[in-house]
């Protein structure tokens, strides 16, 4: 599964270093070079360094404001860390982390948090005191539950869980006010029925689950742009479906489908309807069709 995820990761990555002006912010690859800069040092990467732990003398580069040390060993947090008291985006991925340590909450100023592809069995509920946080990325480690923190940080705006062993989701998901992009495929979720997702979502990726139905509260989602519930065990969609009017994209790919509600007609935006491994029949194909013009049908 690690491996899967892989290639999300390096997309992740690539914006995050687009976000950073490379001729006003220079990326120092190099500790020496980086402690002789005659100017204030604010972006760092240690990427695929193979070290084990971070060098020491870090601290003293105290206007860092991104640190990217993916693809090392580290097994733990260094506590030098969290003496970067201007770190704004930290990328962790691709070690071995096992937890995430009570002195994450000193990060004041963290906006972006990725520590994929590790091995947290659970987040420190001292993330919860990071109020800027508006992106985390915890995919592909042992997590079972919803990290209860992020449902006290309103102001996220993106959560990637993908690929964990999560059971069960927090019934109180709308208190993440702000929460526009939420992946949390790839994991062990069968009942979501009292599950209240946030109004502002955008994108909502639930696919490769055991879910059997979607809860009433969904089709609420009126800025809901792109939805996958693929591959699942789904066998009927709601006329409520027409709550969604400004939904783009839908995958049912892969469900126990035999046909859609007539309502999906009222669906004017949507470009994008994937119906691959659904038992449709071709009636049912040729009246999408009919009622869909302007959309493209996958079967």
């Amino acid at each position: 599964m690690k491996k899967i995820i892989f290639a999300l990761v390096v997309i992740f990555c690539v914006q995050i270093n687009a976000q950073i002006d490379p001729v006003k912010f220079p990326t120092f690859t190099n500790m020496e070079a980086a402690l002789k800069s005659e100017n204030p040092v604010y972006s760092l990467s240690f990427r695929n360094k193979s070290f084990y732990n971070l060098p020491q003398n870090i601290v003293k580069l105290d206007s860092l404001f991104f640190l990217n040390a993916m693809g090392n060993h580290f097994e733990k947090m260094d506590s030098e860390i969290f003496l970067l008291k201007q770190l704004e985006t930290l990328n962790l991925n691709e070690n071995n982390i096992k937890y995430i340590p009570d002195e994450i909450g000193n990060l004041q100023k963290l906006s972006t948090f990725s520590i994929n592809i590790n091995s947290l069995t659970n987040i420190n509920p001292n993330l919860a005191k990071l109020q800027n946080l508006k992106v985390v990325h915890f995919e592909a480690n042992n997590l079972n539950i919803f990290p209860e923190a992020l449902l006290k940080i309103p102001a996220l705006e993106e959560i990637n869980l993908q690929g964990n062993q999560i059971s069960f989701i927090s019934e109180d998901l709308e208190n993440i006010t702000n929460l526009k992009f939420l992946n949390i495929s790839s994991n062990q979720i069968n009942d979501i029925l009292n599950v209240k997702f946030p109004l502002q979502l955008k994108y909502l990726e639930l696919q490769q689950n055991t879910i059997s139905q979607l809860p009433n509260q969904m089709y609420k989602l009126q800025n809901l742009e792109f939805l996958n519930v693929s591959n699942n065990i789904i066998k009927e969609i709601s006329p409520k479906i027409i709550g969604l009017k400004n939904l783009v994209s839908i995958n049912l790919a892969n469900n126990q489908l035999k046909k859609l509600p007539k309502d999906f007609r009222y669906l004017k935006n949507l470009k994008t309807l994937i119906l691959t491994g659904n038992p449709l029949e071709t009636k049912e194909l040729e009246y999408l069709r009919t009622i869909l013009p302007n959309c493209t049908i996958y079967f």
